[in-house]
């Protein structure tokens, strides 16, 4: 039944988005913005990472479209709170955690497409990575995708208002971006902003994605990068779970 029910919501939602052609490829637009005009001024400067520019920058933008798209998720159910649909769903005998996972999963896939047209226009513009190290990054843009729509989504089930929410996500989202290493590596910062940046989960996605994008895939940085992202995830929609069974009850 669970299955059954994610389907139908995973469903509902994806129709939707799909109906919204313009929403799908605007979405992407500001990384692509980032990489047409910020990535050719790191052509010839010193990173101290592996791999070219091209290899650091373009798996920041696939982390960055992850981060931002999924963290404002929670506007629509913001939204659907004020004409009661959310109320109606939750009356119906659906599993609690469909209503959640065909929600987030509809954002990974959404997210994934953008992802796609992202590495396409980065190998255009020259990018070259491994296949494998390319999946692995949409694979890492999916859970980071699950992990924070499902935050967002029980955030916006808690505040209830636009005018509350926004601010209250870019207070989380910024730092995370900033701590993180998504434009530049970490590696340039003084030691200090380096071990700050490591309590942040996002800072161990974005290096094992680069990792991946070099082709190296059995290293420490891969390893954490995996741990973090599955158990930030798991933790994420227990937390979103929980929201959507109890709110409002």
């Amino acid at each position: 039944m669970l299955l059954h029910d994610t389907a139908l919501i995973y469903g509902r939602y994806l129709r939707q988005s799909l109906r919204s052609r313009f929403a799908l490829l605007f979405g992407v637009l500001m990384p692509l913005l980032y990489l047409m005009f910020f990535g050719p001024l790191l052509t010839h400067l010193p990173l101290g990472a592996q791999g070219t520019s091209w290899q650091v920058l373009v798996p920041g933008l696939l982390l960055q479209l992850g981060l931002f798209g999924a963290a404002f998720a929670g506007f629509a159910v913001i939204i659907e709170n004020g004409q009661g649909v959310v109320e109606r769903m939750r009356v119906t005998p659906v599993s609690r955690l469909a209503l959640l996972l065909g929600r987030v999963l509809r954002d990974a896939t959404v997210f994934v497409f953008q992802a796609v047209l992202l590495v396409l226009a980065a190998v255009a513009m020259g990018l070259r990575a491994p296949l494998p190290g390319v999946l692995i990054g949409f694979a890492f843009v999916a859970l980071l995708t699950v992990s924070l729509g499902s935050l967002s989504y029980a955030l916006a089930m808690k505040i209830r208002t636009p005018q509350e929410f926004g601010p209250t996500v870019n207070a989380l989202t910024m730092p995370s971006m900033l701590l993180s290493g998504l434009m530049l590596p970490m590696t340039l910062a003084p030691a200090w902003l380096d071990v700050l940046s490591r309590l942040t989960p996002l800072r161990y996605l974005v290096d094992a994605v680069r990792d991946a994008y070099v082709g190296s895939y059995a290293t420490a940085h891969m390893l954490y990068g995996v741990l973090v992202a599955v158990g930030f995830a798991a933790a994420a929609v227990t937390v979103g779970t929980r929201v959507f069974r109890t709110s409002g009850a």
